[in-house]
Parts: C-alpha cells; sequence; structure tokens
C-alpha cells in the first residue's frame, strides 16, 4: 500500500511539475527577442565592446567581437535602445517588439571627437582592460610600435641598440629587459619570446605598422584569467583594424638621414563593404642613420595584410598576414669615463661594430561565430616563422684583451599556436552571469640557439652555448562575471598552465636531450561597486607567473621553473564633473623569484624573492571642446625581500615615472600636443652606491588635416635635454686600461629631433 500511494504521489508530482514547466515556457515564448548589430557607420565592421542599453527596462550588454547585442524575455511594445562608443557619436533607435518574434536592429556609428562628459562610468566594461584609442595614438610622436607602449600609464622604455633591437621596458618598479614580467600580443599574436638567445620574453613589435594600429588594451597587474605568461607587471594587446574607412600613402623624412614611406590600400572597396567583405594590404620601408657618430644604417621593412567577411549574419573568417626585416648598426652603451677623458664624445662608441638583423613572419586565422542564445566561440589559429642574430659588446676588453668581448646571439625558430574561447551569458534570479572558458596552445621550435664570442662580426672565436630547444605550453582557463545588482559586479577566474621544456646541447660529442615539465594553477579575483554614476570602486587580486628559460630549467639551475607573482590591489574611478575623470589605485605585487641582467655574458640569471608596492594616478581633463589635458603618475617601491636593508634595492627598478601633456583637436583641421615624460634617479646596482639617472623630456607635435591630406610636423626633445636612455652599472675595461672599472655605461637619449610628414588619402 506503502508503495502503491508513494508511485501515484510521485506520478502527480512530476505531471504538477511537467505543466509549471510547460506554462514556464509558454509564458516565456510570448516574450520577445531583440537582436542588433552595431557597426561603424564608414567601414561597415562591427564594433566591439560597444554599450548597449534599453531606457524602458535599463537593462544595459555590450557588443560581441562581431558588433552583435540581444535582450531576451520582453513583452511586446515599443522601446528604446540607447548605443555609446568612445570616438563616435551616441545613437537611439525605438524598436517594436511582437510576441514569438526576434526583431533584428541594425545601428550605424560615425566616428567624431572623443567627448569626455559623453564617457559614463557604468558604460565602462568590467573586464579589466583600459584602451588607448587611434586619436590617442595619433596625438604622439611615434617611430615604431615600440613607442606606442609609452602611452601605457606608468610605462617607460629605452633603446640601446640604434632602434632595430627590442626596447628595455620599465613598468611599476619593474626593470622588464625587453619582456620578461609584460606580456604583449597583437592581434592574439604573441610577441615575446620564451627561452629566447637575447633573453627571456624578448618582445620585439617592430614588425607592426604604427599606423595600422587601431587601438592598444592594456591591463596593469595580474588579475585576468585569459592573460597567462609574462602577465605579472601587465599585459597589452594591440588591435588592427578589420577594415580601412580610406587609402593613404605617406612620405616622411627628418634629421640625421631619417626617411619613411607607408602605403595603406582598401582593396574591397565600398560595394564588398556594403557586403561584409573587408581587405586591406599595408607597406612600410624605413632607414635612419641616427644619431651617433658612426651612422647606423638602421633599415626596417614591412608588409602586412587582413581579409575579413562574414559568412551569414552569425559567423566572420578572417585571415592575416605580415612579414618584416630589419638590419642595423650600432653603437652600444659607453662608459662616463671615456667621456669624461675625451677618448670618445658623448654620441661615440668603443665598439661601432655592435648591430644585428632580424625577421618575422606571421599568419593567422581567426573564425568567430554567434551561436544565439548569448553564446559566442572565437577560434584562432596561428603560425609564425623568426629569425635573429644580434652583435654586442658589453664589456670591450675585459674577457679578451686582444680580440675584445664582442658577442654573437642567433637563433631561429617557429611557432604553432591556437587561441580559443567559448563565452555564453544566461540569466539567474534576474542575475546576469558571463562564463567564458578558454584554451590557449603553443608550441615553439627553436633551432640553433647560440651564444658565441666574436670579433668584428665576421669571426667566430669560441662558442659558449649551442643548442636546440623545444617549449610548450597548454593553458586552459575558466573566468565568470557576475552582476549581483545594479551595483555590484564580481568577476573571478581560475587558470592553469602546464609547460614542457626541452634542451638538446650540440656542445656535446653525445646527444643529450634534457626535459623537464612543470604546472601552475593561478586563481584571480575582482570586485567592482558602483557608488553613484559617477563613482565607481574596485578591488582586484591574483596570482600570475612568468616562466624561465629552458636552457635552465632542464639544468636545474632556475631556482623555481614558474616563478608566481602574488598581486593585491584596490582603487576608484572618479568623475566629479563631466569634462574631467580621475582613477587613482594602491597595489602591491610580491614575485617568488626575480631575473638579473649579466651584462658581460648577455644573459639573464635568477635571484631572489622580491616586493614591490605602490599607487598609480591618472587624470583626464577636458578644458574645452577641443583641448584636452591628461597626466599619469606612478610611485613604487621596490625592495629584495631576502636581503639586508641598504643592500636590498633592485638595480633600474624605476620608483617614480609620469607622463602627460595637452592634445588639441579643432574642427579646422588644425590638431597639436606638447606631452612630457619623466622618470626619477632610481638605483643602478644593489646598495645604491651607482645612481641611473632620472630624465624629463618633452615632446611637440602639430599639424592639418583635411578630407584627403595631412601634414605633420613633429620634434623629440623639443628642449635638447641631454639625458641618459639604457643605463648599467657594468664592470667593463678599455683597451689601455691595466685593471677594469665598474661603473655606469650608457646610451645616449635622442637629441632634438625634428621630422615632417605629408599624406594622401584617397
Amino acid at each position: 500500500m506503502i508503495t502503491n500511494f508513494y508511485s501515484r504521489s510521485t506520478n502527480k508530482n512530476s505531471f504538477a511539475t511537467l505543466l509549471f514547466l510547460f506554462s514556464f515556457c509558454f509564458a516565456n515564448a510570448h516574450n520577445g527577442t531583440i537582436k542588433g548589430l552595431v557597426f561603424d557607420a564608414q567601414t561597415k565592421a562591427g564594433l566591439i565592446g560597444a554599450h548597449v542599453k534599453l531606457l524602458e527596462t535599463n537593462q544595459t550588454t555590450f557588443t560581441d567581437e562581431l558588433g552583435i547585442f540581444t535582450f531576451h524575455d520582453l513583452p511586446s511594445g515599443q522601446f528604446t535602445i540607447s548605443v555609446s562608443y568612445i570616438g563616435f557619436v551616441a545613437a537611439r533607435m525605438e524598436i517594436n517588439v511582437k510576441d514569438h518574434e526576434t526583431t533584428s536592429a541594425k545601428i550605424p556609428l560615425y566616428a567624431t571627437d572623443i567627448n569626455l562628459p559623453d564617457v559614463e562610468i557604468k558604460a565602462i566594461p568590467t573586464d579589466k582592460l583600459n584602451n588607448i584609442s587611434a586619436l590617442d595614438i595619433q596625438a604622439r610622436p611615434v617611430n615604431s610600435s615600440q613607442d606606442i607602449l609609452r602611452i601605457v600609464p606608468g610605462l617607460v622604455i629605452a633603446q640601446h641598440a640604434g632602434g632595430g633591437k627590442a626596447e628595455q621596458i620599465f613598468l611599476r618598479g619593474f626593470d622588464i629587459d625587453h619582456g620578461t614580467d609584460i606580456r604583449i600580443t597583437v592581434d592574439g599574436l604573441p610577441v615575446n619570446m620564451v627561452s629566447h638567445a637575447h633573453g627571456q620574453g624578448y618582445a620585439d613589435l617592430h614588425w607592426l605598422i604604427p599606423e595600422m594600429v587601431k587601438s592598444v588594451d592594456f591591463a596593469k597587474g595580474n588579475y585576468d584569467a585569459g592573460a597567462g605568461d609574462f602577465a605579472t607587471a601587465g599585459h597589452v594587446n594591440f588591435n588592427t583594424p578589420t577594415a580601412l574607412g580610406q587609402s593613404m600613402i605617406k612620405l616622411e623624412g627628418g634629421q640625421f638621414d631619417t626617411w619613411r614611406a607607408v602605403a595603406a590600400f582598401d582593396l574591397l572597396g565600398e560595394e564588398a563593404r556594403t557586403k561584409n567583405r573587408n581587405a586591406w594590404l599595408a607597406s612600410e620601408y624605413h632607414f635612419s642613420n641616427g644619431y651617433f657618430d658612426s651612422p647606423q644604417n638602421f633599415t626596417r621593412f614591412n608588409l602586412m595584410g587582413k581579409y575579413t567577411t562574414l559568412l551569414g549574419e552569425n559567423q566572420s573568417l578572417s585571415v592575416s598576414f605580415s612579414t618584416f626585416r630589419s638590419r642595423w648598426d650600432h653603437s652600444g652603451q659607453i662608459p662616463q669615463r671615456a667621456i669624461s677623458d675625451g677618448t670618445i664624445g658623448r654620441f661615440g662608441a668603443i665598439d661601432d661594430t655592435e648591430g644585428g638583423e632580424t625577421s618575422r613572419s606571421n599568419v593567422s586565422l581567426v573564425f568567430m561565430k554567434n551561436l544565439g542564445d548569448r553564446t559566442f566561440f572565437k577560434n584562432q589559429i596561428y603560425l609564425v616563422n623568426y629569425d635573429f642574430e644580434l652583435y654586442s659588446n658589453f664589456t670591450f676588453f675585459l674577457n679578451d684583451p686582444v680580440n675584445g668581448d664582442q658577442i654573437r646571439q642567433k637563433e631561429n625558430r617557429n611557432i604553432i599556436g591556437y587561441n580559443g574561447s567559448w563565452n555564453k551569458e544566461i540569466t539567474i534570479g534576474g542575475k546576469r552571469l558571463n562564463t567564458e572558458i578558454g584554451l590557449q596552445l603553443r608550441y615553439d621550435d627553436i633551432k640553433n640557439n647560440e651564444l658565441s664570442r666574436t670579433a668584428n662580426r665576421r669571426e667566430t672565436l669560441s662558442r659558449l652555448a649551442f643548442g636546440d630547444v623545444e617549449e610548450a605550453n597548454a593553458g586552459f582557463y575558466i573566468d565568470q562575471t557576475l552582476q549581483l545588482s545594479s551595483r555590484w559586479t564580481v568577476n573571478a577566474g581560475l587558470r592553469y598552465d602546464q609547460f614542457y621544456f626541452a634542451y638538446s646541447d650540440r656542445l656535446l660529442q653525445q646527444y643529450n636531450n634534457q626535459t623537464a615539465t612543470e604546472g601552475i594553477v593561478s586563481p584571480k579575483l575582482n570586485l567592482f561597486f558602483d557608488a553613484s554614476e559617477t563613482v565607481r570602486l574596485f578591488a582586484h587580486a591574483g596570482i600570475g607567473f612568468h616562466s624561465n628559460d629552458a636552457r635552465v630549467v632542464v639544468a636545474q639551475t632556475a631556482g623555481t621553473t614558474l616563478p608566481k607573482a602574488f598581486g593585491v590591489e584596490t582603487g576608484v574611478l572618479f568623475k566629479p564633473v563631466p569634462r574631467l575623470l580621475f582613477n587613482f589605485s594602491v597595489w602591491r605585487l610580491d614575485l617568488e623569484q626575480e631575473f638579473v641582467y649579466v651584462g658581460d655574458e648577455g644573459v639573464v640569471e635568477p635571484s631572489g624573492r622580491t616586493q614591490r608596492q605602490g599607487f598609480d594616478f591618472s587624470a583626464r581633463w577636458q578644458l574645452t571642446r577641443w583641448l584636452f589635458a591628461d597626466a599619469d603618475f606612478n610611485y613604487t617601491l621596490p625592495r629584495a625581500k631576502d636581503e639586508p636593508e641598504g643592500e636590498n634595492y633592485i638595480p633600474l627598478a624605476p620608483t617614480v615615472t609620469s607622463i602627460g601633456g595637452l592634445t588639441a583637436q579643432a574642427k579646422s583641421g588644425l590638431f597639436g600636443s606638447i606631452r612630457y615624460r619623466y622618470i626619477g634617479d632610481r638605483p643602478a646596482n644593489e646598495d645604491y652606491s651607482v645612481t641611473a639617472q632620472g630624465q624629463f623630456v618633452t615632446d611637440v607635435m602639430a599639424g592639418w588635416k583635411k578630407s584627403n591630406y595631412e601634414v605633420n610636423l613633429s620634434i623629440q626633445n623639443v628642449f635638447d635635454t641631454e639625458f641618459n636612455d639604457a643605463q648599467f652599472d657594468t664592470e667593463s675595461r678599455l683597451q689601455n686600461e691595466p685593471a677594469p672599472v665598474s661603473e655606469l655605461h650608457f646610451t645616449p637619449g635622442t637629441p632634438f629631433f625634428f621630422k615632417g610628414s605629408l599624406s594622401y588619402f584617397f
């Protein structure tokens, strides 16, 4: 009897449940859906991250990477959609929603000057990324895409090899060298090179044409689950355009035998754009002898292109390629004593046979699909071929009094990789939950990774290291963002990375392939609280990492294969009046292991634990409709944790940096800017007995742009300030010296440098 009763009760409950679900689904089936596309009116390309608001219900969302947005479960009736996007005129559209139907909306946005009062705090996505637009980039004197990194608040770069070598990078109290603690990508392609011949994380951006940078996304710290290796101090992604509004030819010339030509062509035209097909091709040639006494003979050639097409309404295919080659001579770092005694001038050289050449070719295929029901899928496959050869002399005649201490670092590598992500947004109890699951794969096959002693760039005296490297990285992450209320948003992520390292030493007589594996888990947590329409509070915490060079990992001399970075940060985004925006944060970052640059060997080696803490302050002020002021101030206290007081300074780690200036954009077409960059004095060694000198440098630019031409004049270091760019405390010996001397070695910074350009658009 009990069993029969239970059975009948179960059947009744099941029937009631089914009836409820049917009623629920039937009720929701009466509701309608809005599916829209937000696109650039000129190029017809979808706009990523546009803020879309439904005024009647106060619902908000952001467009995906195809420019698509969706609102579900709407009752029948009239709705108003409001769309805003920085650099475009805000738009509104009336939509009539019907039961059982999906209503389509295509909303064009028209480009305009940035107007700070239009920027809403709540319209800024809580994805931990900041964006630098093309307008910001155009307002600064730029020689290469590497220079664009200077726009990231608090980031400083220094060149010490004639313009062809990747720049030295400083950020948040890090001497990042050439990329050890900052992750850099271009349209998802990795820039950092693991186990590189010159140093771990080497990041050379010279293969990217500056005019083809549409925007730059950046985030400081290690709080993003999608950013893996090297993302400790921060990460930066350069975005190239999907389409060109106009073709252009640009000719540029300046002091020091500097010449440059750029051409960019829209290949398919207006008719193809209306059918959502776009293709462009761009090329650059650059030559300069530089401001040194010895001609630098620097040449750079770039060629890049992209084809994008929509495959139906909900999916797109993009194929891009680029190839680059550069060759240069350089004068290297020089010791102060050689200038003081008159041996050389400030722009002279001890060994002017230094230099190098490098090349890189990339192919990338990206397939994106909107699966409907607020689900998005993205896949990218890429191939990279890379060659590098560099000749340097850091110590002159310290190790070899006869031939000198010149070294060669050389390699050839192929990279194959995959980036995939699945993104879905659902509503739970009226709360919006966005989930992203990602998979990132990268395999580096490095041949003839070499460090040799050479003479005059011709003769190989001895090989110090010579071998082949294989390195693979598989990264998996899940990232979830939950909007708890109209004020509170929480983002939590978890990442796992697995590495495989292999090194075959070709200096050994017998084959010996050494291998090692290691994995790491990296959790992330980010909180956002919109206290009002003008105030956003935020807090971040996360664990990141940078990998070690495979050659020291397999030899078990790395200390920690994947040293962790523990970061926390809190701050506020504040807009007290419509024309003024502040951003302030305090932060701390602890590393399990640091890298130290060894100048006489041209390699990096691991050392102990470090701690950095500081604060960042940024201000953006629109004084008039056409005049903007901006300033970024950054302070860091960097210290080695395991060293005694007074001997715990981190060499070359910056403590105070600041950039800022005035930018004007008049409706008549006139534009201009005056900008400064500052880095304070900092220790050049562990006990601060040697000081790396600070710098305060001012650049100006002015121009006139009409519909089909632009004239541009720029001056770097307008006051001809004498400053040291890259600086190192190095032990060296000149040819006639009886004993070595340890002192500051440096590369002189750019003197007054005038150049002009003429661009034609068609």
